[in-house]
């Protein structure tokens, strides 16, 4: 049973829920982050670079997991270099270091990015819906490159250590009021959701993903993607798709507003249902 959990990317929007759900359930964390806001529910916080050995291995001290979410989460405000190289550095050393000091579960956060849909440069469509694990990428942006790379990052991992390592595919993760926000967006303008089939995940969800990742058992390497069962739209998905995905083969039915994204290998490896579902 997990103990003792470090927790990196701590004082983003993810971490602090995966802080406040560790310290629901009993688990103590140390935090990592480049600066120290102030009011982390941890036993520790260590200040630094996740992509520094010295500082990983300082923060590894007397943990038995690692939940690993420290990362640019954008391709829009760093260059690529700035984008990949940070986010696969600081993966690989948080790995690699856990992997020496003989810890064998790790949660990665990944995104639904790895699709390639978000911040395409170019008009891009699913090959095929409902999305699901075995989907060809169409990556042109190096944030969605650097969660490919982080997913086999941690494959390497899981050999090179014995690990277990779970990627988190996130979609848009938010708490009620950003979610509400997202909804209005896309009332008004439901073409701003299109590349993210208008999915969602409350924050509560994401952190209880994270969480329920470090009991999967190893060695092994898995990627799940995940999301709420319905949208953020008050259109059916069908709809949806037609409009903005026209011609796209429909591998499964779509009703309501259900969402256009498969999550029965997160329900399988995690036993993860979402709890938290917005009400429009």
């Amino acid at each position: 049973m997990t103990e003792h959990v470090l927790v990196t990317g701590a004082a983003g929007r993810i971490g602090r829920a995966v802080l406040a759900h560790l310290a629901d359930h009993g688990v103590a964390a140390t935090a990592l982050v480049l600066a120290d806001p102030g009011g982390l529910t941890a036993r520790h916080v260590v200040v630094g670079d996740a992509a520094d050995p010295a500082t990983v291995r300082k923060a590894l001290h007397g943990v038995d997991a690692v939940i690993h979410l420290a990362a640019i989460p954008t391709p829009e405000h760093n260059t690529p270099q700035e984008v990949f190289g940070t986010n696969t550095m600081a993966t690989l050393t948080v790995l690699e270091e856990a992997g020496h000091a003989g810890i064998h579960h790790a949660c990665l956060a990944s995104s639904y990015g790895v699709t390639g849909l978000p911040w395409s440069v170019t008009d891009a469509h699913p090959p095929y819906l409902p999305v699901d694990e075995a989907m060809p990428s169409q990556v042109s942006d190096p944030y969605g490159l650097s969660k490919q790379a982080d997913e086999l990052i941690a494959q390497m991992a899981a050999r090179r250590h014995e690990m277990s390592v779970v990627c988190l595919r996130y979609p848009f993760v938010g708490d009620q009021e950003r979610l509400a926000a997202r909804a209005r967006q896309l009332r008004q303008n439901p073409a701003a959701g299109a590349a993210e089939l208008w999915t969602y995940l409350d924050v509560r969800d994401a952190a209880r993903a994270a969480l329920l990742a470090l009991a999967v058992p190893g060695p092994g390497a898995h990627a799940v993607h995940l999301c709420a069962p319905d949208t953020l739209s008050q259109q059916p998905t069908s709809d949806l798709i037609a409009r903005f995905h026209p011609g796209v083969e429909l591998r499964a039915a779509i009703s309501g507003r259900q969402a256009a994204i498969r999550t029965t290998a997160a329900e399988k490896l995690l036993g993860f249902v979402p709890e938290w579902l917005f009400e429009l």
